[in-house]
């Protein structure tokens, strides 16, 4: 069966706290969702600002594959005709082939809300929907706080959206609206409402969820079932409040579990980028933890699990990654298992040659000082390559002197000064920097460039710092996690300490060995 997938982001995700979309991010967020194969994007209130009002103007110039354009706006004010209304005319202009409409189903919000009466809402309905029937738009009826005004007063909720199914309606939308709603109920009223209008057999059936009571997918999921062909949501969940219903985890598990038809199996391979496109373009970093798609979707720690893996893949993961564009990762800690160490090194494109217990155990070690090699991958391989036979260290840092001083009113200085060996040779230079981090890595550099020029192309790119027993105030010790890059290549190394610049020279230590050996400079 056919799922109808009803696109929110441009106007729910922009209404989650931190997030802004110009008119160039909506227009290019259209044409991915469009590409993933997405059947409405929802562009915005053309009545509401004049941002919206643009992005119609300039959407109408694009040729979308599959995408219908929706506007969406409220029904039309009491007392008022929609053809004298300014938020209906704006719908109007918007020129959208779809116009999705908002009407009250709740009778408290009809009194204290909308402050008019029962019936007089029922007009507002039916005579919204009636017009733009009548201009030939396809009308998605969205009814608001449906399951909260069922709770109130069944009968009138049922009136709402039987106002708009008779006026013409092509879709009529139960909308979780403040997010409360259990599945049970959702499947109880979804049912109620396609028996009292099983006698208009063109309509359609959708659902709109929010996750205030963290089951909008459960919701949408209990919805379909009901027999809902559309569901409105968002990518990542974006929305509201807590957000709405998440399209990604949504859209893998009725075409992968439910056997529903959402996208084609290419498209479906994109959910991964599709999430991280629509992240980047809010400027939110992903969530390393989203089903599916997410990081650590996959990611493997448990040396139990690892293990069963190697025999039976799917032992530990519910799906194939790959399915939705994302892969298995292992990942070694305390936690881990000979497996995982041995594992994680053949991804590296190194061999251990027994030596795994050897290496496991020097990590449980560390990690109980409070390293942690699940985000420091460089200084793992630096472990692995360290407990090789053959194993020969390009240079060796015997000692390091820091200087941080301030003097009147002068700015902050700091100096560092190193004492570095390289085969048989030993030498001692200073520098100054920025900071002490700063200073030190220019003065390791200093002694090494001239043996190994290379590191002039290792770049530093990013420096994080963070208390592990936090507890002890001032005293507590620093985990430093040092990103480092050479063009495109990217590793991270660890290091801890009591003294926030010891663990630093320990991260520097790694991120600056580690490219020396990927390049096999002593060959």
């Amino acid at each position: 069966m056919q799922m109808f997938l009803y696109d929110t982001t441009l106007r729910d995700g922009a209404q989650r706290e931190g997030i802004s979309f110009s008119v160039e991010d909506k227009l290019k967020l259209a044409r991915e969702l469009d590409s993933i194969g997405f059947h409405y994007i929802e562009g915005g209130l053309p009545g509401s600002n004049p941002k919206d009002a643009e992005f119609f103007q300039r959407a109408r110039h694009e040729r979308f594959a599959i995408a219908r354009l929706a506007a969406i706006g409220s029904t039309r004010h009491a007392n008022m005709r929609p053809e004298d209304d300014v938020q209906i005319q704006a719908l109007v202009a918007a020129q959208t082939p779809v116009v999705t409409l908002m009407g009250k189903s709740s009778a408290l919000h009809v009194e204290k809300v909308l402050e008019t009466t029962p019936d007089e809402n029922l007009r507002m309905i039916a005579e919204s929907v009636a017009l733009f029937k009548r201009l030939g738009k396809a009308v998605v009826y969205n009814a608001e706080h449906f399951f909260d005004g069922a709770r109130i007063d069944a009968g009138y909720a049922l009136a709402t959206v039987t106002a708009a199914a008779n006026a013409g309606a092509d879709w009529i939308v139960l909308c979780d609206t403040n997010g409360g709603a259990l599945p049970d109920e959702v499947t109880r009223q979804v049912q109620l409402v396609r028996q009292h209008l099983e006698h208009l057999p063109t309509i359609k059936f959708g659902f709109h969820g929010h996750d205030d009571g963290g089951l909008a997918l459960a919701n949408a999921l209990a919805a379909v079932q009901a027999g809902c062909v559309q569901v409105q949501g968002a990518v990542n969940g974006y929305g509201e409040r807590c957000g709405i219903v998440d399209l990604i985890p949504l859209v893998a598990t009725l075409q992968m579990k439910r056997g529903y038809t959402c996208v084609s199996a290419a498209q479906l391979r994109r959910l991964s980028e599709l999430s991280h496109f629509v992240a980047a373009v809010a400027n939110l970093q992903p969530d390393d933890y989203a089903p599916y798609v997410g990081r650590s979707a996959f990611a493997h720690k448990s040396g139990l699990h690892v293990t069963a893996m190697a025999r039976l893949e799917e032992s530990y993961q519910h799906i194939d990654p790959r399915l939705v564009g994302n892969t298995s990762r292992v990942l070694v800690s305390e936690l881990a298992g000979s497996r995982n160490v041995r594992t994680r090194a053949e991804e590296l494109g190194l061999k251990l040659d027994g030596s795994e217990k050897l290496v496991l155990a020097r990590v449980k070690e560390l990690e109980s000082q409070g390293f942690q090699f699940e985000a420091a991958e460089g200084s793992f391989e630096m472990l692995v390559r360290r407990s090789a036979a053959d194993y020969r260290a390009p240079f060796e840092l015997l000692d390091f002197t820091v200087i941080v001083e301030k003097r009147g009113e002068r700015e902050v200085q700091a100096q560092a000064t190193v004492k570095v060996r390289v085969g048989d040779e030993v030498m001692h230079t200073a520098a100054e920097g920025d900071g002490p981090v700063n200073a030190l890595d220019r003065a390791i550099r200093k002694a090494l460039l001239p043996h190994y020029p290379q590191l002039d192309a290792v770049k530093l790119i990013d420096y994080k710092v963070r208390i592990i027993d936090e507890h002890r105030g001032t005293a507590a010790r620093p985990q430093v996690l040092i990103l480092s890059a050479r063009g495109d290549e990217r590793w991270s190394t660890v290091g801890c300490s009591h003294n926030i610049i010891e663990a630093s020279y320990q991260a520097l230590w790694d991120s600056l060995e580690l490219p020396l050996l990927r390049s096999a400079v002593l060959q």
